[in-house]
């Protein structure tokens, strides 16, 4: 018996699951945005007929959904009963890089009520290896808001900032005249500074998380998040 054929007749057609739409639903998200994201679009992406894809997902709302927890599965999670701090950073660091190879993620991961099994499964880790470490269900649960606002507001930064980080020299130079030593004098050094290639002028994620957790670090051993707290 011939193997069935894509509507476009090019070659066997895989076998359509939630798992495969999904995953198809990214790689479009990763390569056009958001903005292009469409049942239509994603089934001339499988080569299916569009109402082929609701026997896996009821609406682009559901899709939404899925594509995040799917997205989320890719972050590092902590292990409860390891050092509390090491496995903190890991999981920023990892998130971090999950949000910039899909740069459509961060704000969706933000905005919806997220409950995949990814998603659970990351929140409860976390919240578990903070408890493992001393915190109380309420530090553990500000720690992981905190260290979250860190994570999505760089990457949001990054993903947004008008210049990039290769052009800094050249727009510092542009903007330089703007900035007049006798009026503006701090900006107008951070601006020779760059110019000068003595700073280049990039954000350092990891010196913003190095602070988080010193400071967390001090609130445990003073027990302000302790257990009982």
């Amino acid at each position: 018996m011939k193997q069935p054929r894509t509507k476009t007749g090019r070659g066997p057609r895989e076998r359509l699951t939630p798992e495969r739409v999904t995953a198809e639903a990214v790689a479009l998200a990763d390569e056009s945005g958001l903005e292009v994201l469409s049942m239509r679009g994603l089934a001339s992406r499988l080569g299916v007929e569009a109402m082929s894809l609701y026997n896996h997902v009821p609406n682009k709302e559901s899709l939404m959904d899925a594509m995040v927890d799917h997205v989320t599965g890719e972050i590092a999670l902590p292990r409860p009963g390891r050092a509390w701090r090491p496995q903190m950073h890991r999981r920023a660091c990892s998130a971090l890089g999950v949000l910039m190879r899909h740069p459509w993620a961060a704000i969706p991961m933000l905005s919806r009520m997220n409950t995949g099994p990814h998603m659970l499964a990351y929140t409860d880790r976390t919240q578990g290896c903070l408890l493992a470490a001393g915190f109380s269900h309420r530090g553990a649960d500000w720690a992981r808001h905190l260290m979250d606002s860190h994570i999505y507001g760089f990457a949001l930064q990054e993903l947004h900032f008008p210049i990039r980080p290769e052009d800094f020299a050249l727009a510092a130079a542009g903007f330089l005249p703007l900035l007049p030593a006798g009026r503006y004098p701090h900006l107008h050094g951070l601006a020779e500074t760059i110019i000068s290639g003595k700073y280049d002028g990039r954000n350092s994620f990891k010196f913003g998380l190095e602070i988080l957790l010193d400071g967390l670090s001090r609130q445990l051993k003073a027990s302000r998040f302790a257990i009982g707290s």
